[in-house]
């Protein structure tokens, strides 16, 4: 044991070895730290960028993108073929955005179809002497302008906080109950006129709104979304105009964006009294699930969204995404702030959106089946139920309208 120890110390007492590294390795050594350096920065610069890059376009108000190729127009027989999708195959009546001579038609039903095309009939008669592009945007809308709904309406301004907010209003019944419609990101009330009729049958006015920053309303200082955060004081004032005008009680119904919009008014209005409920279609529930969603179509790394969300939520990182604030997530997940509601609620949301899932819709059922009522649909797609089973939509908001005590009493 002692003879151990006495040769460990030996060892231990050694002269440290003292020759020279070799200059050809220490310059070896550097190069690869340079390199490596050089590498990892590129890195974390393409994921910044690329986060940037999204976090920019979430809150960006886009034009429409075309989605769909027009590949032939008979007008002798008034019909369109259209390149095929999961869209322009849907059975039901849809418009189309086109440019040329004309920027917006009506389509019905499916007439044929193949593996790459489909042949649908034109509902706006298109003349002999039509030039349209081929790139075009297949749209849930129909209705274009309040006229063609044949109801009696008129233009209002909403006051509002960034300024005058266009508006169309469709009186109905006594006037005590009325339902404000708020559409969805990158389109424009119009989008909203499917609805119309089906309250205006119950005696419920339509307060059709617009609001900051939809190429309609005001623009706020910095242009840009907040996807929900703020938009939700315009249609307040909305609810405001509403009461001063004689109503009771009012819906909300949000399209999409404006479901988000419509469920943050109901959690932070002061007039949360006057709301009696509210109507949501393909609605945004938690943008986190539909960001993660959208970043995933589109092949995006998780790195990217993921920085992306966690710039969008930073102060610091707001004149970068140009978001004008920080964008408190949690504040916009409304399955976490369930029990905070009070308004019964109806989501309409198909399974196969293709682009709000509705994951977060089942949650806030499951979250609050006291409150929370869902017809979930398939086939129909995002913001195209109407489109697709008129009768049924209809049928299911009538329904709970009356279970509600909502529809006028001579309706």
């Amino acid at each position: 044991m002692v003879d151990s120890r006495r040769a460990a110390m030996r060892g231990a007492n050694r002269p440290a070895d003292t020759r020279p590294t070799p200059p050809a390795l220490v310059a070896g050594i550097r190069a690869a730290v340079t390199v490596l350096s050089l590498a990892l920065a590129a890195v974390l610069g393409m994921l910044a960028a690329g986060s940037l890059r999204m976090a920019r376009r979430v809150v960006t108000p886009a034009r429409r993108v075309p989605d769909t190729r027009i590949l032939a127009l008979d007008t002798a027989a008034q019909t369109i073929t259209l390149e095929r999708t999961p869209d322009t195959e849907l059975p039901g009546r849809y418009g189309l955005f086109t440019t040329g001579t004309s920027a917006y038609i009506k389509l019905g039903s499916v007439l044929s179809e193949d593996e790459t095309s489909v042949k649908r009939k034109l509902l706006t008669h298109v003349g002999t002497d039509a030039r349209l592009s081929p790139e075009a945007a297949f749209s849930g809308w129909y209705y274009e302008r309040p006229e063609e709904l044949h109801l009696d309406f008129t233009p209002e301004l909403i006051g509002s906080t960034v300024g005058p907010c266009p508006a169309w209003l469709f009186p109905a019944g006594d006037g005590e109950t009325w339902v404000i419609q708020v559409h969805g990101r990158g389109t424009n009330r119009a989008e909203c006129l499917r609805a119309v009729p089906v309250f205006h049958s119950l005696g419920i006015t339509s307060l059709v709104v617009s609001y900051r920053n939809d190429g309609e309303a005001p623009r706020s200082r910095t242009g840009t979304y907040t996807l929900g955060a703020t938009e939700w004081r315009d249609v307040d004032a909305a609810v405001g105009f509403a009461r001063r005008r004689g109503a009771r009680r009012v819906i909300v119904m949000g399209w999409s964006m404006g479901g988000a919009i419509a469920l943050q008014l109901a959690l932070n209005s002061a007039h949360a009294d006057v709301v009696a409920g509210l109507v949501l279609e393909s609605p945004v529930i938690d943008w986190r699930v539909v960001l993660d969603y959208q970043a995933r179509l589109q092949k995006v790394p998780n790195a990217v969204s993921g920085l992306a969300i966690g710039a969008l939520q930073a102060e610091w990182a707001a004149p970068l995404t140009r978001s004008g604030g920080a964008i408190r997530f949690d504040e916009l997940d409304v399955v976490a702030r369930a029990g905070e509601l009070r308004h019964p609620i109806l989501i309409l949301h198909s399974d196969d959106d293709g682009f709000v899932p509705s994951d977060a819709s089942h949650d806030l059922v499951l979250a609050r089946p006291d409150l929370v009522q869902m017809q979930v649909f398939d086939v129909a797609r995002h913001t195209k139920l109407w489109n697709y089973d008129q009768a049924r939509w209809s049928e299911t908001i009538r329904s709970w309208l009356t279970a509600q005590g909502l529809a006028a009493p001579e309706a």
